[in-house]
């Protein structure tokens, strides 16, 4: 696959799943279902759906921009995998969405791995001058 072509499928998966999330975080913001009743079950409150809800949009944000496109993924990673515990352990049913929105954030983080990388040396090399 030729870097333009890649470059551009990353873009349409990062404003795909963006998009997911963004409105994820409204139902979230807005009380609704199945949200309301999820954070209900696992007895954190509407504080936790907030946050939740915050981190989301912070993420989306992330996802738009190019050197913290891989960061907001593999965050949004570790979102799915709790979402997905969350929805099999706890509420008793399938996974599908959060384990796509999982594979989403999964390819992503692969392929804005270099960017990534690139903050990361960027931050340490921060550190280290600080």
């Amino acid at each position: 696959m030729t870097t333009t072509l890649r470059t551009i499928g990353l873009w349409i998966l990062q404003v795909v799943t963006a998009a997911a999330f963004l409105l994820a975080a409204l139902g979230k913001f807005a009380d609704a279902e199945p949200a309301a009743s999820t954070f209900d079950a696992i007895g954190a409150g509407d504080w936790l759906r907030y946050l939740v809800g915050a981190l989301e949009v912070a993420g989306v944000v992330g996802l738009l921009v190019p050197p913290l496109a891989g960061l907001a993924a593999l965050a949004f990673a570790a979102l799915m995998v709790g979402a997905t515990l969350t929805q099999v352990l706890v509420m008793g049913g399938g996974a599908f969405l959060p384990l796509v929105l999982l594979a989403l954030s999964l390819v992503i983080a692969w392929g804005r791995r270099s960017s990534t990388a690139k903050l990361w040396s960027a931050l340490r090399s921060r550190e280290q001058h600080g």
